[in-house]
């Protein structure tokens, strides 16, 4: 057949920009001068550098404890770069430090198991596991993060979805799969322990004794429960599970204000992984300072001061926020507002920068239709003032959009 030169089989991306934009969810890059409680933030500014503007209270990170900016963290990155701003190859070839094997050491006694093994990241910790362990079927909560659906497509299993948070529907599905014939499968059950955007807590011993009564394995990701609950370790710590849960997972780039993530288990589960996970094999290590810096932050955490002052402004947030008619969901550090339409929820978000607060709004497709929220999150270094300026602004904010 003859070359056509007018057929095009690009891709046409300002067309699907726009059509994002349409559908209010274009996104944008807005600088952050610092990663603090408290920072200046730019206009996304492309390809040009940032201008800066006044301070605000920010109410939309992840670094729960404040750790980011601790003196005792950013001399624990220094130390670690002594031997190597970066890792300079995979582990397996030569980008294995001392700092990598102390971290892991530590992670593994705060978890209460074996060994751990750290990844670049998060995410690449769950795609690499789950696809490692190559399951026939794997059972997965309906609200599970983009890693592990990512995970559960990489490893080319059956998914099953259960309802969220929900062990009878997952009972039920575990049933009808064995009665459709699956006793030579391998089963593997995921779920967040925290979950991101509600900020509930999955109902881990009743889904570990459905899992043992049908022999599967469990996976959980400790993401948002790492330094948080349970001396550090997380809600397998808080509940006592380390005995029952297979594969603990979780990340550095939270509450442990570096980088990186992890996976915690037995002798055979980590060796495995560091010889089959694609993401651990073919990733250059983890940077020394990011490890030395994770070791410090998780220390810190473990010694439980900073918890302590964090769930006491979880409290006063909660609190005030149900006061004011605002309803609140979760049980955790992650305090989401629910608003309903996403006009209403990305106002709100911009009344409530207006007022010198960063608090993101998240709209579908991230959550269903009618839950848009405004998800707050506080950090253990904000100041009683800070906090109670952030509810003075809801209550202005919410009154300016008509909420209140």
């Amino acid at each position: 057949m003859a070359e056509d030169p007018t057929i095009d089989r690009g891709f046409d991306l300002d067309r699907r920009l726009r059509e994002r934009e349409q559908a209010t969810l274009r996104r944008h890059l807005d600088p952050a001068a610092t990663v603090d409680a408290r920072t200046r933030f730019a206009e996304d500014p492309r390809g040009e550098a940032p201008t800066f503007g006044a301070k605000r209270l920010v109410f939309a990170s992840n670094n729960y404890l404040g750790l980011a900016t601790d003196d005792r963290v950013r001399r624990a990155a220094e130390r670690g770069a002594s031997v190597g701003t970066g890792a300079g190859a995979s582990r397996l070839i030569t980008g294995d430090t001392g700092h990598h094997r102390a971290l892991e050491r530590d992670l593994a006694a705060c978890k209460a198991t074996e060994r751990a093994l750290v990844f670049s990241s998060g995410y690449a910790a769950n795609v690499g596991t789950i696809a490692a362990l190559a399951p026939d079927v794997i059972f997965s909560d309906e609200l599970n993060h983009a890693s592990i659906i990512d995970g559960c497509r990489l490893a080319g299993a059956e998914t099953v979805v259960y309802d969220h948070r929900d062990p009878d529907d997952l009972r039920d599905r575990m049933a009808a799969r064995e009665r459709a014939g699956g006793d030579d499968e391998a089963w593997l059950v995921v779920t967040d322990t925290v979950f991101s955007m509600d900020g509930d807590v999955a109902p881990l011993e009743d889904l570990c004794t459905v899992a043992d009564a049908f022999g599967a394995w469990v996976m959980v990701d400790e993401a948002h429960a790492t330094g948080v609950f349970g001396d550090g370790g997380g809600i397998v710590q808080r509940e006592g599970l380390a005995d029952r849960v297979d594969v603990q997972l979780g990340t550095l780039s939270k509450a442990l204000a570096s980088q990186g993530g992890y996976v915690a288990g037995d002798e055979a589960l980590v060796e495995y992984l560091s010889n089959v996970a694609r993401s651990f094999v073919f990733s250059t290590g983890l940077a020394p300072p990011a490890a030395a810096a994770a070791r410090e932050a998780l220390r810190i955490a473990r010694e439980g001061e900073r918890t302590a002052t964090l769930w006491e402004h979880v409290e006063t947030l909660r609190r005030g926020l149900e006061s004011m008619g605002y309803e609140v969901r979760g049980e955790t550090q992650i305090l989401p507002v629910v608003v309903g339409d996403r006009h209403d929820a990305l106002a709100l978000s911009e009344r409530l920068r207006e007022r010198g607060i960063v608090a993101t709004a998240i709209r579908p497709p991230t959550v269903p239709d009618g839950t848009s929220r405004i998800r707050v999150t506080p950090m253990a270094t904000h100041t009683d003032t800070e906090i109670q300026t952030c509810l003075n602004a809801f209550e202005s904010a919410g009154s300016a959009v008509g909420l209140l």
